[in-house]
């Protein structure tokens, strides 16, 4: 990988970190316990974070889905103010716009690690999963949205669907290539990304024709919970044509 290089935006006075050559991202695995991937389930983890964050979900969700290999991939970008965490944009605040051009630009980053991960397990979008937390959300909507192919299934926790300001949603439309099946799951308290944005991105998606669900979860913040987990888990399941899980089979 090319060492980063800093961009000040002088209008906003964000910083980009850009890459004179493509970037490889990587993260933490849990490979399938029959030792063999008939499908694939990519985490996508929030502002701050890394893939270590995310990845004990597959082991939640190793009962449910055999045969399945979780990846968590760690975000290209260090927070320079926590150099522990991670980001897939700059997330500043100061431009409406930013989080549309920010998508934009990790949206490569992505879609090569996508493309490596189909390689090595001889997989394609039909066997894929996009799962995201917040940002994480909003790169998993952005990115499997544009897949030449669609995958399986979107699964979004605590995000929201990012949109050019200039344009709304509605150009939204006009500018994704597939329709899998969404489900959006989001705390009733969170008080980062409000419940709002839930309803709101069901929307831009449902004007786009994406067939989009979504679950409110009572009392929960910017997190994710066991209610959550299992509604998250039994959609996967569907989307990958598997069985009902037996209750309690998760785990």
């Amino acid at each position: 990988m090319s060492p980063a290089v800093l961009r000040l935006d002088e209008r906003t006075g964000i910083h980009w970190e850009w890459q004179t050559m493509a970037q490889t991202i990587d993260g933490p695995r849990l490979a399938p316990r029959s030792g063999r991937a008939k499908r694939l389930v990519v985490l996508l983890h929030g502002y701050g974070a890394d893939g270590n964050d995310l990845i004990e979900i597959g082991r939640q969700w190793q009962a449910w889905l055999p045969d399945t290999y979780f990846v968590a991939p760690h975000a290209p970008s260090r927070l320079p103010q926590m150099p522990t965490g991670r980001q897939w944009f700059p997330l500043t605040m100061r431009d409406p716009n930013e989080r549309w051009v920010g998508a934009n630009a990790a949206q490569p980053v992505i879609d090569a690690f996508l493309d490596a991960e189909f390689a090595r397990h001889g997989l394609d979008e039909s066997k894929l999963a996009l799962v995201g937390f917040s940002q994480g959300t909003m790169m998993a909507l952005h990115v499997g949205l544009r897949r030449a192919r669609p995958p399986a299934a979107l699964l979004g926790y605590s995000g929201l669907l990012v949109a050019d300001e200039r344009a709304g949603t509605e150009a939204l439309k006009d500018d994704i290539r597939g329709r899998p099946p969404v489900l959006l799951i989001h705390g009733e308290a969170d008080d980062l990304i409000p419940a709002d944005a839930l309803f709101l991105s069901a929307e831009g998606l449902a004007k786009a024709e994406v067939p989009c669900q979504w679950h409110l979860c009572p009392g929960l913040g910017h997190g994710i919970d066991a209610e959550g987990l299992r509604h998250g888990g039994l959609f996967l399941t569907q989307c990958f044509g598997l069985p009902y899980p037996a209750r309690g089979a998760a785990g």
